[in-house]
């Protein structure tokens, strides 16, 4: 059995294609690069602080125990004013029980995380930090949930690593017990 085409099938598919060369540029003008795209997809500025882990320890714990509440929370949330992002460059280090209760609390968390990534909302806003998701510790949200605070085990990227004095000379390394002497 034979198949007809349209007499004007040729047209319509050059018309097509037109119409998408149009469209592209206009699609990669919206990628992340752009100014203000994460701006405008947090609907927000997004900050940034370090604080110590030891000091926000009580903050962090409460946020922790609220994670599968939290991970809800960011699955519907389309609005944010406003994004804190917290690094506590201290967790795992006498952090007065954070690092506990992540362990008491790894499959909540996961799932927070999980929810994190699935929204555009607050995986673009933690992605143009350069955060990995699985870094995040907690949520806590304020404001009738129109304040989020993220907070992320680690020091924030792109900080500096002290360095020795400029008048003292580096340190030599110990020869291992076992190597001769030279």
């Amino acid at each position: 059995m034979a198949t007809t085409q349209p007499k004007h099938a040729s047209r319509l598919a050059i018309l097509l294609a037109g119409a998408l060369a149009c469209a592209a540029p206009s699609a990669l003008a919206q990628g992340l690069d752009s100014e203000g795209a994460i701006d405008t997809i947090v609907d927000s500025e997004v900050k940034t602080e370090e604080l110590s882990a030891t000091e926000e320890s009580g903050r962090v714990v409460t946020a922790i125990d609220a994670s599968l509440d939290n991970a809800q929370i960011v699955r519907r949330a389309f609005n944010i004013e406003e994004v804190d992002i917290v690094f506590l460059p201290g967790v795992g280090a006498g952090d007065s029980g954070i690092s506990e209760k992540r362990a008491e609390n790894a499959d909540q968390i996961v799932e927070l995380q999980q929810a994190i990534e699935g929204s555009a909302i607050f995986y673009h806003a933690v992605n143009s930090r350069q955060i990995l998701v699985r870094d995040i510790v907690a949520i806590e949200f304020e404001n009738e949930n129109r304040t989020a605070t993220i907070f992320v085990a680690g020091a924030e990227p792109g900080t500096a690593v002290p360095e020795a004095p400029a008048d003292e000379p580096p340190a030599e390394p110990e020869a291992a017990p076992d190597a001769p002497a030279q």
